[in-house]
């Protein structure tokens, strides 16, 4: 047989190294197209000119457009028959992405848990991508429930224990950057480190109707091969699920009304996809600050926020019902850092 079929729960071992196929070059058509696809406009992100005065040598690519074509490369061995993509900690991008760079990744098997129901199971995996140079750009853990081949009862899991945020001082700062010359009138706003509490809550105000088309695109983009995103028929709904990065992009670039100066994410502290999203949801975002650090490049602070996204309609400012659980409308909360200009 020379198809591929894809691992089921069963196929993976603790421990496991697994090399991820395809590298992938990035150039200016995916910053071009990521621009299309989301309402995204950070000036460092999208002016050369701009990230000169900031002590970069040029406009890096959008930090999750890295991540996005990681992911993509670990589809096709991690999560072509998944269920659902359950969560992430522990992220941390370490070196910007310039267009002409070529990212490759690899996993590494960090935990197996079989559910009850014997019908499938969780994956934890350790994600790295890197450069043509070898350089570690991003590294990530991510679970996901996958399909067992067989079924079967329980068995004894193995579940990693992992760190409840990325500290502030192990983010890594790009070389060179320095924030005392922003430009924050060509930024699009003035709102500074010190301008914000831990505690606030902002509301992003704008919202954005999901598109069939703009989601098949996006997923076609990173080479994301996951039958729920494709095939009407893997899902007893019969609805093709929109890919969880789609809505932590839309959301991110949401979140630009409020946090227009925060553009560069550098750690991924948690984030869960509350609940399935779908053609003809439309959604809006708010964050909370969380925490604020300071580096030791000039000029840079660092924000620790929590980024929602929700069904319009949801309530505002709404996270979890009153019995704890996330309110029905919930489809993203992202634990994140990102770095702004003191």
């Amino acid at each position: 047989m020379k198809t591929n079929t894809g691992r089921f729960f069963e196929d993976y071992a603790l421990g496991e190294m697994i090399a991820h196929a395809v590298p992938r070059t990035l150039g200016q058509g995916e910053r071009a197209l990521y621009t299309a696809l989301y309402p995204s406009r950070h000036a460092i992100l999208s002016s050369d000119e701009f990230a000169r005065a900031c002590g970069l040598a040029a406009a890096p690519l959008d930090p999750l457009i890295a991540f996005h074509t990681v992911f993509g490369k670990t589809v096709p061995d991690i999560s072509l028959n998944a269920v659902a993509n359950l969560g992430y900690a522990e992220g941390r991008w370490l070196a910007p992405v310039w267009p002409g760079d070529t990212l490759g990744a690899t996993s590494e098997v960090i935990g197996l848990k079989r559910n009850s129901n014997g019908k499938s199971g969780v994956v934890w995996v350790r994600t790295t991508g890197s450069n043509q140079r070898g350089e570690v750009v991003l590294s990530y853990v991510r679970w996901v429930m996958v399909r067992t081949r067989e079924g079967g009862g329980a068995a004894e899991p193995v579940i990693p224990e992992l760190k409840a945020t990325v500290a502030a001082r192990d983010l890594a700062i790009p070389a060179g950057l320095d924030f005392t010359g922003y430009d924050f009138a060509a930024a699009g706003e003035a709102h500074r480190w010190g301008d914000y509490t831990v505690g606030e809550k902002i509301d992003h105000v704008d919202a954005v109707t999901l598109e069939e088309a703009e989601h098949m695109l996006a997923t076609r983009l990173w080479q994301n091969t996951a039958k729920v995103h494709f095939d009407a028929t893997h899902r007893e709904d019969g609805r093709r699920l929109i890919y969880g990065g789609h809505i932590i992009s839309l959301a991110r670039a949401l979140s630009f009304n409020g946090l227009a100066n925060a553009a560069l994410v550098a750690g991924l502290n948690g984030g869960a996809h509350a609940n399935p999203a779908f053609a003809g949801d439309t959604v809006t975002a708010w964050s909370e600050v969380l925490d604020r650090a300071e580096t030791d490049a000039p000029g840079v602070g660092a924000l620790r926020l929590r980024l929602v996204a929700v069904k319009a309609g949801t309530g505002p400012l709404t996270l979890r019902g009153a019995d704890g659980t996330y309110a029905p409308g919930v489809l993203l909360e992202l634990d994140y850092w990102a770095l702004i200009p003191t």
